[in-house]
Order: structure tokens, then C-alpha cells, then sequence
């Protein structure tokens, strides 16, 4: 039986369609990215998640970490869902993602045992137009290649109840990888003081700080600082950056945030 493949929604649009470009763009941001040396292996990961020209830069700095990750076995994705509204939690119903890069496998073994439960199903309609968790997966050919992913959506859920879902898979062979932007359409000063005061949050591992107007995928960084905090995880903050600071306008700006967790 042939697999059966997401195709991507958003290249030409969030990151180049064209594969050599796309390579380049993804290279070039993680060139420039600045080099971070964390005190301890990375256990948990957020970045951000809007098109490469504005939030590449900042996820960037994360994803070099992620080169020195001799022993990763799996990603676990957690994203937000923009169009489709459902509960719980939600796989594609696919085998493989595609990019202009190539296949992602999903790693079917641990999706299967996710679903055990009633919180996780598959749920395509939700996968079909989302960039959430499209736009990392380039990233993810690049500094992680042939490493398969568990790509969750998050609906109408608790966060502490997805922690409770990924928790027991986090190991030292699985990366969590959160992706979420910041606050949104403000003006550049007030966006910096919203977003200091959100990266404070997230840095004391303080979930019930992160709000929807604080977080767009603020149901998996909530779950992420869960887990964090179970852990003894510690977090540092390695960029913190807006649209105005990239690409775009000071006037109506995103915020973006790259974050590590571990012990």
C-alpha cells in the first residue's frame, strides 16, 4: 500500500517553494543564527513559526543547537491550529509530511500509542492548511535529517492534559518542539514590554502567565513549561525578537521567542 503523504500548504508562501532556495534560506539563517552554548542537554525546544523572512532568524538560533543532537531518535511537534476548530489533539493521518525538501516520516509506532486514549485522533482537515508545524520541518531536513516526528495539533484541550499525553515519551532520544509566536499586532515598543514580560514568564517555567494574547500556541508552551517543571527542567531565553527587528514595520508587529529546556 502506497503511503499517504501531507503535502505542504505553504511553500511559495511562509518559505521558498523551490528546493535549492529553500536549502539556502534554511542555511543562511542558521549561519548567521548566533551561536548559544546552553549548561545542559536539550530536552524541550519553542520557537516561532511565521514566514522565514520575519521568524527565521530567531528559530534559527534554536535550531543550531539542534546540530550538536548526536543521539535524537524523534521529535515530538506540538502547534497550534489556526483554521480548524476540534478537541483534543490531532495527528494528519499521514504517513509522510512533504517540503520541497523531501518526506518526513511520522513515526507511525509512537502515534499509534498516543491515540490509545481519547485525547489524540487524526484529524487531516485540521493538518491540511496549517503552518504551524510545516514551516519547521525544512529546519528539521537540515540540522536533523531522517529523524521522524510525532506532528500534534492542538485544539480545544487542557494543557496539563497534554502534558500528561507526551510526557511519558521524553526521554534523552526525543526532542519536544514546541512552536508558537509571540504577541501580536502591536507596535514595536509595546510588543517588546509584552513579550519581556512573557519571556520572564516562560523562563520561571510560571505556565499559568502564558495566555492566548500572550502565545498563539500558548496550549503547548503551557504543556511544555508542565513538563518543564516535573522535570527540574531549567529554561533559557536565547532570542527574543519581533518583526520590526527582521523584516517588517514597526508600527503592527509579531513577536518571536526562541526557548531551551533541560536538566
Amino acid at each position: 500500500m502506497a503511503p499517504i503523504v501531507r503535502p505542504p500548504a505553504v511553500a511559495g508562501s511562509f518559505y521558498p517553494h523551490d528546493p535549492v532556495q529553500l536549502e539556502g534560506a534554511v542555511r543562511r539563517h542558521l549561519f548567521d543564527a548566533e551561536a548559544v552554548d546552553v549548561e545542559f542537554p536539550v530536552r524541550i525546544l519553542i520557537v516561532p513559526h511565521a514566514g522565514y523572512v520575519y521568524s527565521g532568524p530567531v528559530a534559527a538560533t534554536g535550531y543550531r543547537l539542534l546540530e550538536q543532537f548526536d543521539d535524537l531518535e524523534r521529535i515530538v511537534l506540538l502547534g497550534p491550529s489556526h483554521y480548524v476548530w476540534f478537541p483534543g489533539l490531532a495527528l494528519p493521518g499521514a504517513d509522510m509530511l512533504e517540503t520541497p525538501l523531501g518526506m518526513v516520516a511520522v513515526d507511525m509506532e509512537l502515534a499509534g500509542e498516543m491515540s490509545v486514549g481519547s485525547l489524540v485522533s487524526d484529524v487531516p482537515a485540521a493538518h491540511e492548511r496549517e503552518h504551524s508545524l510545516e514551516v519547521q520541518l525544512p529546519f528539521l531536513q537540515v540540522v536533523a535529517p531522517g529523524i521522524p516526528v510525532v506532528p500534534l495539533l492542538t485544539g480545544d484541550v487542557d494543557p496539563v492534559d497534554v502534558a500528561h499525553v507526551v510526557m511519558p515519551y521524553l526521554d534523552e532520544h526525543t526532542l519536544l518542539l514546541v512552536s508558537s509566536d509571540l504577541s501580536h499586532y502591536h507596535d514595536a515598543e509595546t510588543a517588546q514590554r509584552l513579550d519581556g514580560d512573557t519571556a520572564a514568564a516562560i523562563a520561571r517555567l510560571d505556565e499559568h502567565a502564558v495566555t492566548r494574547e500572550s502565545a498563539c500556541g500558548h496550549t503547548g508552551v503551557q504543556a511544555a513549561l508542565h513538563v518543564a517543571r516535573r522535570n527540574g527542567y531549567r529554561c533559557e531565553v536565547l532570542d527574543l525578537r519581533n518583526s520590526s527587528d527582521t523584516a517588517g514595520s514597526p508600527d503592527r508587529v509579531v513577536g518571536y521567542g526562541t526557548f531551551a529546556f533541560g536538566a
